[in-house]
């Protein structure tokens, strides 16, 4: 459906994308991932028209875009404020839309009335739109961009300003809505979880560079680079000069510590690391990893650990919580499953 090729744009001296590519299927909801100032908004006003890219193409079904404006190219945008007009109910925002299409009025009310059921604010179409709560008025503005059937719905940060619990409730709910809809979506963000509850696939940008680009749970158990792991928060990075390989398969951190990862590295990193994933440890007196217990957080049927295995390296767990939990600053073992590691690319030389 979306083709993104080779889009790079600068403002003076500072580059904000650099050959930026990828597609969207029918149907398919990518989350685009990144830290503030990574270009992640950029491009969506590019794929909006309304910023015009140095070089590069937009092309939707193979036709391209950059001669079409931006309210003919029938995509629906929505922003973090969602910029419901105050003088108009529910019903009169939704309709909105509907109406500058020039629909026929019984068609209108249809549409609206199935989209605001959709979204459960059916019997609230007669309400002021500034009485609502934070989470009413998101489902409002969601259900005015999608009315008029947009190819293309972009949601920039479109939760940023709900709190936590609110936020995580109306994603569940956003997915399946989207997901009904068979909608094609672009969803801007700069939180992980956000961005893996909604999306079938995430693209992760910095510095206006695509990173990577995969499922969810690929990115998360095989980030390409120290930057993608340190994002998702993935801390547990092994310099390659304080390891050394074992006949064991695995590398040797200290003299009672022993981590499996595959070998060797693949050929073409310049600077390969290892990163050991934080879960799938168990507590164990067999364990190959040894240290001392420098913090645990109480997680319910988890416990976070921090352990030092030596005076260079700190490292953190998720583990099964324990029927006698470990006290800060005694010596504990750790057993790893064989995945536990990887080497991924150090892209922040």
């Amino acid at each position: 459906m979306l083709e993104i090729i080779d889009i790079s744009k600068s403002y003076e001296s500072m580059e904000a994308l650099n050959q930026i590519s990828f597609s969207v299927a029918k149907g398919e909801i990518i989350s685009i991932l990144g830290p503030s100032g990574c270009g992640k908004s950029t491009l969506l006003s590019i794929v909006a028209g309304l910023t015009i890219p140095d070089t590069g193409m937009i092309r939707w079904n193979g036709i391209s875009l950059t001669s079409v404006p931006p309210h003919l190219r029938n995509f629906g945008l929505m922003f973090q404020d969602n910029a419901l007009f105050p003088h108009r109910n529910v019903y009169g925002n939704v309709a909105f839309g509907l109406k500058q299409l020039r629909l026929d009025p019984a068609a209108i009310d249809k549409q609206v009335s199935a989209i605001l059921n959709m979204v459960g604010m059916k019997d609230l179409a007669n309400r002021d739109v500034l009485s609502l709560s934070g989470g009413e008025q998101q489902r409002v503005a969601l259900a005015r961009t999608i009315a008029p059937k947009p190819r293309l719905l972009m949601l920039d940060e479109p939760l940023g300003s709900l709190d936590r619990n609110l936020r995580e409730q109306l994603l569940h709910e956003l997915r399946q809505i989207l997901t009904k809809l068979e909608q094609t979506v672009i969803y801007v963000t700069h939180d992980q979880d956000e961005a893996f509850a909604i999306a079938d696939r995430v693209a992760i940008m910095n510095a206006g560079q695509l990173i990577q680009i995969g499922r969810p749970r690929d990115i998360y158990e095989h980030p390409v680079s120290t930057f993608v792991a340190r994002f998702l928060g993935l801390t547990n990075i092994l310099e390659k000069s304080i390891v050394s390989v074992d006949k064991s398969n695995g590398v040797r951190i200290s003299e009672k510590s022993l981590i499996p990862v595959s070998q060797p590295p693949p050929k073409h990193m310049k600077n390969p690391r290892i990163l050991v994933r934080p879960r799938g440890a168990q507590l164990s007196e067999h364990g190959t990893l040894s240290g001392i217990l420098a913090g645990i957080s109480f997680r319910g049927a988890l416990v976070d650990l921090k352990i030092i295995v030596s005076n260079e390296l700190q490292l953190k767990f998720e583990v099964p919580t324990p029927s006698l939990i470990p006290k800060v600053g005694t010596k504990i073992k750790l057993e790893l499953p064989s995945d536990a590691s990887i080497w991924i690319e150090d892209d922040s030389l």
